[in-house]
């Protein structure tokens, strides 16, 4: 029977790379045991015990260390070697020695025949991916980028710790949970909220010791009652038994004041720097976009929480409209859903000024086919043509949806988006609601795993936002008339005076342990 990924309580995955990510577990074992019985040979003619691939390749050295798996299966035959030193030839008997040579074994063969990514663990770190779940890639072996970049899939782990970076770090390697608890680290994650994902049973019991909230081992040998009892959750053959969860809808999301406590402590560890949508979270939904003005108490709410902490206005406006209708200076800026960026100290970022002209075009398409349809308003952003129908018949719609469609289908390099009551055409480039907060959290100094990234929106395009923030920080959705939709935010708000509710909350704890 398949298990489920319990993501409402896991906010990130560490992945192990050989035996998990990549089919090398075997090319690991092989090596190892050219080499130990290379040795054995040699020290005790024809009557040594072969290296036993299976059993003393998972008891002494699978998820270790290099020179920790040459030490412990040595010891185990009653045999110590000198240390040796860094550079130590491959020919000298030493731990060093004798660690280097199975290295350039185990170099060989992936060279020779490549590293097989395991097909199920990619579609579901994709997967992890597209839900906002961060994921990180480990590895006690050195080698560990050229395995990814052979098997094809380095893109899908930007954040790693490989046996490089443990030696410069000085952690220790499994049954320590050092190297998971930095990958967490890097990902901005906490322990108990950080799934790990093993083959080794040292890798299991690092786990389970460094307090992870999910521990799934990948048993691919049949040994399933070791991996148990060193402290696995789940114990899967291959990870295509590991299903996620339907994404919970708006509707269901746990109201976000009712953890006010919860809030607070996020708040407490990190530096936090929010991030808020306009039209929708600051102002309520209005039929008419330059109706929604913002009441000075939001105002006042969003100023002091500025002097505390930085915050930027992220929205589907027009930077110059949204600069005028918040009139908050002191904070960034992001219009035209993130293309058109002004940071704090003045600096400027756009994106899609090369597909201006293509807008032009279909604005001149649209135009009329909007005009004729009653209540219906052709918008012309700097970034976006909009089509406005809040004020049109339901049974006119459909004819508005077959217009933006067609002239979408006339520019392959514009993009149909949509939100509340609207109808968009967009650049159809690379860039969101969630690469602006990127871009935002780089210009303002908290890109590192110290920072608290806080976005509160409403609408389908703040999707993009909140899985930026789905691991490292914390998202809250605004209900509306689209409760039912998915959603990538962890709470909710009923509305605008929640909103502003939370900002008061956000400014206290702030202020209180800033």
């Amino acid at each position: 029977m398949d298990e489920t990924i319990p993501l409402d309580r896991i906010d990130a995955f560490v992945f192990d790379l050989d035996g998990v990510i990549t089919d090398t577990a075997s090319v690991h074992a092989a090596a190892w045991k050219d080499l130990f019985d290379g040795f054995l040979s040699a020290r005790g003619g024809g009557t040594f015990a072969p290296f036993d691939a299976d059993e003393e390749y998972r008891r002494y050295v699978d998820g270790k260390p290099r020179d920790d798996g040459v030490r412990d299966f040595l010891a185990s035959r009653g045999i110590a070697l000198p240390e040796g030193d860094a550079g130590d030839p491959p020919d000298r008997e030493t731990v060093r020695g004798l660690g280097d040579r199975k290295n350039a074994a185990f170099l060989r063969r992936v060279r020779q025949g490549g590293a097989d990514p395991y097909p199920s663990t990619v579609s579901l770190v994709r997967e992890l991916i597209v839900r906002g779940v961060p994921v990180a890639a480990i590895s006690a072996s050195r080698n560990m980028t050229e395995v990814l970049e052979s098997a094809g899939v380095a893109d899908l782990f930007p954040v790693r710790v490989d046996g490089v970076a443990s030696e410069e770090l000085g952690l220790p390697g499994k049954p320590e949970p050092a190297v998971f608890v930095e990958a967490a680290r890097r990902l901005g994650t906490d322990v108990a909220r950080t799934a790990v994902v093993e083959d080794a049973i040292s890798g299991v019991e690092a786990a389970r010791r460094g307090g992870f909230g999910f521990v799934v081992a990948v048993d691919r040998t049949g040994h399933p009652d070791a991996l148990r009892d060193a402290g696995a959750d789940v114990i899967v053959s291959d990870l295509a038994e590991l299903g996620l969860p339907e994404p919970p809808s708006v509707r269901s999301l746990p109201q976000a004041l009712e953890h006010a406590d919860e809030i607070r402590a996020r708040l407490a560890d990190r530096r936090a720097a929010i991030f808020l949508d306009y039209d929708g979270t600051l102002t309520p939904i209005v039929d008419r976009p330059e109706d929604a003005t913002l009441s000075p108490e939001m105002r006042a709410s969003i100023e002091r929480l500025a002097a505390l902490a930085p915050v930027a206005i992220v929205s589907g406006r027009d930077l110059g409209d949204v600069r005028r209708m918040v009139g908050v200076e002191g904070v960034a800026y992001a219009g035209s859903h993130g293309l058109d960026l002004l940071g704090p100290d003045g600096s400027t970022h756009q994106h899609g000024r090369e597909l201006l002209p293509a807008l032009d075009a279909a604005e001149r398409a649209l135009r009329p086919r909007v005009e004729a349809v009653l209540g219906a308003r052709l918008e012309r952003k700097a970034f976006a043509v909009t089509v406005h129908y809040r004020e049109v018949d339901e049974d006119r719609v459909p004819e508005l949806d077959a217009a933006v469609a067609a002239v979408a289908a006339e520019h392959a390099d514009l993009r149909r988006t949509g939100g509340k009551r609207v109808f968009e055409l967009r650049p159809d480039i690379d860039w969101d609601k969630g690469s602006a907060l990127t871009w935002l959290l780089a210009e303002l100094g908290l890109g590192g795993t110290d920072a608290l990234p806080v976005y509160v929106g409403d609408d389908r395009t703040d999707e993009d936002a909140f899985r930026v923030v789905r691991g490292r920080g914390l998202g809250f959705v605004v209900r509306g008339e689209d409760d039912d939709r998915p959603t990538l935010a962890r709470l909710a708000l009923r509305d605008t005076a929640e909103v502003g509710r939370l900002l008061e909350l956000m400014s206290a704890e702030i202020g209180a342990t800033g």
